[in-house]
C-alpha cells in the first residue's frame, strides 16, 4: 500500500516540477533584461526554473523507487 502512494506522490510532484519548469523558461516574463550598446537579451527566472527541475527529478526518483518490484 505505501509503494501505491509513493508512486502517485512522485507523480504529482514531478508533474508540478515540470510545470512550475516550463512556465518559468517559456510562458512567463522573464526576470531581467541585459541591455548592451548593440542587443537586448531577457533573461528566465533561473531560481524558479531550477527549482522546478529540482522538482521533476524528484518526484521521478520517487516513483522509479516505488515502482521497482523487489521480490521477498
Amino acid at each position: 500500500m505505501f509503494r501505491v502512494i509513493a508512486f502517485i506522490i512522485g507523480l504529482a510532484v514531478a508533474a508540478a516540477g515540470g510545470v512550475i519548469a516550463y512556465r518559468a523558461l517559456f510562458l512567463e516574463p522573464s526576470a531581467a533584461l541585459v541591455v548592451t550598446n548593440t542587443d537586448v537579451r531577457e533573461l528566465p527566472n533561473t531560481v524558479r526554473a531550477t527549482g522546478g527541475i529540482i522538482l521533476l527529478i524528484g518526484g521521478m526518483a520517487l516513483a522509479f523507487f516505488a515502482a521497482r518490484h523487489k521480490p521477498m
